[in-house]
This record gives C-alpha cells, sequence and structure tokens, in this order.
C-alpha cells in the first residue's frame, strides 16, 4: 500500500513564506515562460498588421503617408506605457534566459551546492541589466 503525505490545507495560504529560494526560482522561471508566451502571441498580432501593408495599403501618420504597419509601430512606440512594458519584457527575458543558464548549468552537474546563491546573483544581474537600459527605452518617449 502507498502512503498518504499530508500536504497541508489548499486555503492555507501562508505557506509562501516557507518557499524555499529553489521553490521561488522555480516559480519566476514559470511565470517568465508564460509571458513570453502571452507576449508572443502579442507580437503575431502587431506583426499581422504588416499583411496590408504588403497590398500597398497607406495611413495618413503627422502629415506624413505611411504604410499601415510602420504607422502601427510609430503609434504604439509614442506611447510611454509601451515603452514601460518593453522594459518589464526585457526584465522577463533576462531573468528567463539567466535562470535556463542556471538550470543547464545545475544539470550539468556544476554549482549543485550554490543554487541559492547562482538564483540570487540571476536576480541581481536581472536588476542591473535592467536598470541599465531604462535610459535607452525611454529616450524619445517624451
Amino acid at each position: 500500500m502507498s502512503q498518504s503525505y499530508n500536504r497541508g490545507l489548499i486555503e492555507d495560504f501562508g505557506r509562501w513564506r516557507e518557499f524555499s529560494a529553489g521553490m521561488w526560482a522555480w516559480i519566476f522561471h514559470k511565470f517568465t515562460g508564460w509571458v513570453l508566451v502571452g507576449y508572443l502571441f502579442t507580437h503575431i498580432a502587431v506583426l499581422s498588421t504588416s499583411i496590408p501593408a504588403s497590398a500597398g495599403e497607406t495611413v495618413v501618420y503627422e502629415g506624413t503617408q505611411v504604410d499601415v504597419y510602420t504607422g502601427t509601430i510609430v503609434a504604439l512606440e509614442s506611447l510611454l506605457v509601451v515603452r514601460i512594458l518593453e522594459v518589464g519584457l526585457l526584465a522577463v527575458a533576462v531573468f528567463h534566459i539567466l535562470n535556463g543558464l542556471r538550470l543547464l548549468f545545475v544539470d550539468l552537474g556544476i554549482g549543485l551546492e550554490s543554487q541559492d546563491k547562482s538564483f540570487y546573483a540571476s536576480l541581481i544581474l536581472t536588476g542591473a541589466i535592467t536598470v541599465a537600459s531604462v535610459p535607452t527605452f525611454i529616450a524619445g518617449a517624451f
């Protein structure tokens, strides 16, 4: 017979305080993966505006005749909220890449004893890269 394991009540929301760095790394990696999948579908939707542009359709943007795709991209890039979302996308992508590399090394047997430190290092490096890139993303929005 198999043994049962008491995992606690489902309603026990206070258990998140007991999570270790490995559990947070797993949660963040799954979350960032789903955000990237969601962005992929959004990106495809925006790129689909280039279909009318291939037929030569144009729009007038600030007195200039441009194709539909260019008009869409210029209009989106002029919004501050889009620039802020791009910074968030960069943070999500950088963390997902760094944590994926960390997991690759762990799977290869490198750094098994310092997984917590490497997770915290990936968080710090993600923050540093994101903060350093903010001026580039925000430039031209004002």
